[in-house]
């Protein structure tokens, strides 16, 4: 039986306020599909659906769903239904929902699909509940169709991090390309699988040795006596004390 989704209380967020700020190039800019449109701005909207879903770290050749794009060049799908199929599909659950709890899952979705923080630990909760009960796929539908996806990016818009900029500061919001696909949970699992070992060997071995870094020292030295005996002896023959 699904549970209705828990109460949970908003908090004051940059996205929520309204800006008056002037547009600049560190602004987002509305990647939206209304009206028939060329290749070339196809190309544009599925390019910012990846990097959104998928986030800089996973753009692999491997993660493209082709069936997808191709409907909705042809105009059969809507730009929100392909984001949909992209977060159901594959390669995102297999690398990024088997890989997390829901609590994770939970919020990576509300920033990528929402374009914003979780709120809160309630919220976080409350979409993990709907998670549990609903499964992926009825997660993510409730999330297309919470009144605050309808009014930011509707069926034509590709989601997008919200007022990331903050007026008056010197730095934005990190972006959430920027934060690690799944939590330290499971990256601890890894590691205490051995996933890291080998790598985290690698670079100690690619450390130089002491007595490596001794004869290194030892060149240096005798390289620089040298060179100041022989620019002694040019200087001594320009000036005629002695002959060279």
């Amino acid at each position: 039986m699904a549970l209705p989704l828990l109460n949970y209380s908003p908090v004051t967020q940059n996205q929520r306020v309204l800006g008056y700020e002037v547009g600049s190039d560190e602004q987002t800019n509305l990647i939206a599909v209304d009206v028939p449109r060329s290749a070339n701005d196809y190309d544009e909207i599925i390019r910012a659906a990846y990097r959104q879903v998928f986030n800089e770290q996973q753009l692999l050749e491997s993660n493209r769903q082709t069936s997808l794009e191709s409907q909705l060049r042809n105009g059969q799908i809507t730009v929100q239904q392909f984001i949909r199929g992209l977060v159901l599909s594959d390669p995102f659950t297999i690398r990024n929902y088997q890989c997390n709890n829901n609590y994770r899952i939970a919020q990576i979705c509300v920033q990528r699909l929402l374009g914003r923080e979780i709120y809160n630990e309630q919220e976080k909760y409350a979409w993990s509940v709907v998670l549990a009960t609903k499964g992926l796929a009825g997660f993510v539908d409730a999330l297309f169709d919470s009144e605050e996806y309808q009014a930011n990016f509707g069926n034509s818009i590709v989601p997008y991090q919200r007022r990331r900029v903050v007026p008056q500061h010197d730095r934005g919001d990190v972006t959430f390309a920027h934060t690690p696909r799944y939590g330290a949970d499971y990256r601890n699992q890894l590691q205490a699988m051995g996933h890291f070992s080998d790598s985290a060997q690698r670079l100690v071995d690619y450390a130089p040795k002491p007595w490596q870094m001794r004869v290194a020292s030892l060149v240096a030295t005798l390289g620089i006596g040298s060179l100041v005996v022989f620019l002694s002896l040019l200087a001594l023959g320009a000036w005629g004390i002695i002959s060279l």
